[in-house]
């Protein structure tokens, strides 16, 4: 069985930032998944689940509300390993215009104040594990390292 491309990129040097993971053509249209990595695998912790969830309905409600960039945005998500999401954008956009976006919507989270959206038993299948304090700690850690140190680029396996 083959490899597929993202288990091939060398996690052990991998850094946060934000990666065009793949490119694919659906229907004529070229669709672009990008990996928005928060900590750098295997020599950071990663995020608490709590934290990670919380992240995605904020930041999902953040995108999906944005009128610049809504009728683009196919999906924002955890990546099973937790030290980051997925966002899928219909389009093929720079890493560094991905960045000043995710810098709003991590902004967004970083200051968020209220009733986190979709927290209920009726729209949550896990309507108890969420931690707004810890979403909005990782949101400003994560501007921090996309403000001062920005990678764009995989490590290859040598």
């Amino acid at each position: 069985m083959d490899l597929i491309p993202s288990f091939a990129v060398d996690h052990t040097n991998l850094q946060p930032g934000i990666y065009v993971s793949r490119q694919d053509e659906v229907g004529g249209e070229i669709v672009t998944t990008y990996d928005i990595r928060m900590t750098a695998p295997n020599q950071e912790p990663a995020l608490a689940p709590s934290a990670i969830h919380t992240l995605e309905h904020l930041v999902a409600t953040f995108l999906r509300n944005n009128d610049e960039w809504k009728h683009n945005i196919i999906y924002w998500g955890p990546m099973g390993c937790l030290t980051g999401n997925y966002l899928i954008l219909k389009g093929s956009y720079e890493p560094t215009v991905v960045r000043d976006l995710m810098l709003q919507a991590f902004g967004f989270v970083a200051d968020f104040d209220g009733e986190v959206p979709g927290t209920s038993a009726d729209c949550c299948g896990n309507y108890l594990l969420h931690d707004l304090p810890m979403a909005k700690y990782e949101a400003k850690r994560y501007i921090k390292r996309l403000t001062e140190a920005f990678s764009c680029e995989y490590p290859t396996r040598q």
